[in-house]
């Protein structure tokens, strides 16, 4: 296997923290002394996401208000306010960090519900707060496209309206979840005390490419465009055709389905078809991410996992979540092979591969990070005159005479 770089565009910003410190002082938004606010934080692992909570934090400090952070993640967590708390402080949303305590629970309160389709519902520390601050990464979703799909609008809609709103949203299927996760998101900036979005927006590379603040009333008519920002500047395999693709670890930190549909052209939804690319016949999954704290929700994407990865699966998390959504195809577990070398072995014997010479292969750490893979021999001769791809070292084994891979 050859290491590569793929070159993609869309700058990162220089300074996070000055970024969002930038973009909130000119949102023309104010706190009112005295206030407390609650920062709605979720489950993503966002570039920089401990720097812009701290950056907010500090915002509404110096104009002494009184923040405070609560996760907004719907059924993540394993669904429980310990949970939810525990994968704040993996990111490093921590008092100690960011400045402001951490206040987990899973009450809400119940809003009025207008047009949406189904009950409308608010974290009650958020709603007793005097304000509430979102903060979220804006980017295609992993289960529909539509006008919103996983931002600010989703978060106030889901994040904050914890289990009830994500259970209640879910059991419409994809096309009402699609149309009525909007309708909720309104009644929520209707009736809610929602002042302010705080949007990022990531490039290829996953860092930040543009942090902005948007006033509540502004969020529903500016995420749209922050969206398709984002998707043009998302990751891509360089190919559409695979015999087999690697990926090192997946977790909830990487995307809620801990592999983002949108790179391997997976979705595992009955009755919704499959994107027409990337055309993959193989995923072996190596591991799961740390952060994911075993949420493996996403596994049935796969085709083979290690032991390595099954034993790291909490499958009451896991559970808990696919529940929520229903899609259950996308937790279930693939087959398991007891260490890498013997899960290439199964995925070449599976769909009759050609000679390891002949094989499309692709290597990834995990689906944010696109920027380095490691490529077989023939897909290296198809990239060879690409000029977005360098070659960062001459080929070398995938395997160095065990049974696990070398290091990436």
């Amino acid at each position: 296997m050859t290491r590569v770089r793929v070159r993609f565009g869309g700058a990162a910003v220089a300074d996070v923290v000055q970024a969002v410190e930038q973009a909130l002082a000119a949102s023309g938004v104010t706190i009112h002394a005295g206030a407390s606010v609650a920062l709605a934080v979720g489950s993503r692992g966002i570039a920089g996401l401990h720097e812009i909570v701290r950056a907010t934090v500090a915002w509404v400090q110096a104009q002494g208000g009184r923040p405070f952070i609560v996760p907004a993640m719907g059924s993540h967590g394993g669904g429980t306010a310990e949970g939810q708390a525990a994968v704040l402080a993996g990111y490093g949303v921590t008092e100690a960090e960011v400045g402001a305590p951490v206040r987990s629970c899973l009450d809400v309160v119940e809003l009025p519900r207008g047009d949406a389709p189904v009950p409308v519902y608010f974290d009650r520390l958020a709603y007793e707060a005097d304000a509430t601050i979102a903060i979220n990464r804006i980017k295609p979703h992993t289960s529909f496209h539509g006008r919103y799909e996983s931002g600010l609008m989703k978060m106030l809609a889901i994040g904050l309206g914890k289990l009830p709103q994500a259970r209640a949203l879910h059991r419409l299927g994809v096309a009402g979840l699609r149309d009525g996760m909007p309708r909720v998101a309104r009644q929520v900036l209707r009736h809610g005390n929602v002042l302010l979005g705080v949007a990022v927006v990531e490039n290829a590379h996953d860092q930040v490419l543009l942090g902005k603040a948007l006033p509540a009333a502004r969020i529903p008519e500016e995420e749209p465009d922050l969206l398709e920002l984002a998707r043009a500047n998302m990751p891509r395999l360089p190919v559409d055709e695979l015999d087999l693709l690697i990926v090192d670890a997946m977790g909830k930190n990487i995307s809620g389905l801990g592999m983002d549909t949108n790179v391997i052209g997976r979705l595992k939804i009955p009755g919704v078809a499959e994107p027409e690319r990337p055309r993959i016949r193989v995923i072996i999954v190596r591991d799961l991410t740390p952060e994911t704290q075993g949420n493996a929700i996403g596994i049935g994407l796969a085709d083979i996992i290690t032991r390595r990865a099954y034993d790291k699966i909490d499958f009451r998390a896991t559970y808990a979540n696919v529940l929520t959504t229903g899609f259950l195809e996308r937790a279930k577990v693939p087959l398991v092979a007891d260490d890498d070398r013997t899960a290439v072995a199964m995925a070449f014997q599976a769909c009759g591969m050609p000679a390891p010479a002949q094989a499309r292969v692709v290597r990834m750490r995990n689906t944010l990070r696109l920027d380095e893979l490691l490529v077989s021999p023939r897909l290296l001769a198809n990239l060879a005159d690409r000029p977005e791809i360098e070659v960062l070292a001459p080929p070398a084994p995938l395997f160095a005479g065990g049974n696990e891979m070398v290091p990436f």
